[in-house]
């Protein structure tokens, strides 16, 4: 999916009509883009674009979208993601068992520290990208469930290791960052549901106590290919109504909770998580096709669920407290650490993360 004669562009504005023929000549063989025009520009931690195509020989799509390195935030990406985990993903050829975007080219400049991904806009196929203020329906959420759990079950256990496409995958190990979040800020913006438990965490206690001693379990059992970061933001609804998963930048490899839990905790209203969240996650187990051998006990998948809001909390009550900043507005922020919140107490994530930690 990456090409020799073509490197990562500087700014979208000098994308040729040349450079772009040859992005999409895997998948539009005969397709000559004759103009290339930005439609739309959203830049943060990453720059985005959607130019629009036009073409003077065969067909091809009429709009794409863009993703490259913003050089301002590039250490901000090292610490928390990594820059070239998505790019390595979609130029791997690796079968990802899930709805998805399909990436027309992905590009990597190792020397810049910089990528380039063009890929389908989503909207041309009618997809409708969620943030937590849009959540999901119990069928939307069985979907993404059933896609996750294709996912690992593919690359369950030593598969992931043996992958030769997937050995630059790396653990998904606790990143620097979250200590420095004034945590009094966002707990302060949480409503009267919120456990007394989260109510009186300190910072230290968040990351030290909470985050990190679930974050290294995820290596000292079951590993898969996660995609390490799917919370409702990273989602979008086709018209047909399966959930589709994006941004695969912070792709890892680990235990296949943090991807489940992160997902649903925050994908649904609190009330739909208390109520289906145990169905759901036996959808997701009998989704996985494992081996009778290999696959978890519905206990095993219950227990360290419970821990998995571990990772959620830390993260959104760590956003939420930096008033939203480049990653998600206030509102968008909040609303996630709140479900992430009523799940702790609901699910007793110290006595489960102590278990599995144990």
């Amino acid at each position: 999916m990456s090409s020799p004669a073509l490197s990562v562009p500087a700014d979208f504005a000098e994308v040729s009509p040349g450079w772009m023929t040859d992005a999409l000549a895997a998948h539009y063989p005969g397709a000559t883009v004759s103009d290339v025009a930005i439609d739309l520009r959203d830049d943060g931690t990453n720059r985005r674009a959607r130019l629009r195509l036009s073409y003077s020989a065969g067909t091809g799509p009429t709009t794409v979208f863009v993703k490259a390195a913003d050089p301002d935030h590039k250490e901000l990406i090292r610490m928390t993601s990594g820059m070239f985990h998505e790019p390595r993903l979609f130029s791997s050829g690796v079968e990802l068992p899930l709805e998805h975007p399909v990436v027309y080219a992905a590009l990597i400049d190792e020397d810049a520290y910089d990528f380039c991904l063009v890929m389908e806009d989503l909207t041309a196929r009618g997809a409708d990208p969620r943030d937590s203020l849009r959540p999901l329906t119990i069928d939307q959420a069985r979907s993404g469930m059933r896609g996750l759990g294709r996912l690992h079950g593919r690359y369950w256990g030593d598969r992931v290791l043996r992958e030769p496409a997937l050995g630059w995958l790396e653990p998904f190990e606790p990143f620097d960052g979250l200590q420095y979040a004034p945590l009094p800020s966002a707990l302060e913006q949480l409503d009267d549901s919120t456990p007394a438990e989260v109510l009186s965490l300190s910072i230290d206690q968040l990351v030290e106590g909470v985050w990190k001693p679930y974050i290294r379990t995820l290596t000292t059992s079951p590993q898969t290919l996660l995609h390490g970061d799917p919370h409702i933001g990273n989602t979008y609804v086709t018209p047909d109504d399966e959930v589709g998963f994006l941004d695969w930048q912070v792709a890892r490899r680990g235990n296949w909770s943090l991807d489940v839990g992160y997902f649903l905790q925050g994908a649904l209203t609190v009330d739909d998580r208390r109520e289906h969240e145990r169905a759901l996650l036996e959808e997701y187990r009998d989704a996985l096709g494992l081996p009778a051998e290999e696959l978890p006990s519905s206990d095993e998948v219950w227990l360290r669920y419970r821990a998995s809001v571990a990772h959620g909390l830390a993260l959104w009550l760590a956003t939420a407290s930096s008033g939203g900043g480049l990653w998600q507005r206030l509102e968008v922020a909040v609303a996630l650490a709140q479900r992430y919140a009523n799940a702790y107490g609901d699910l007793d994530t110290p006595a489960a993360t102590a278990e599995i930690a144990s």
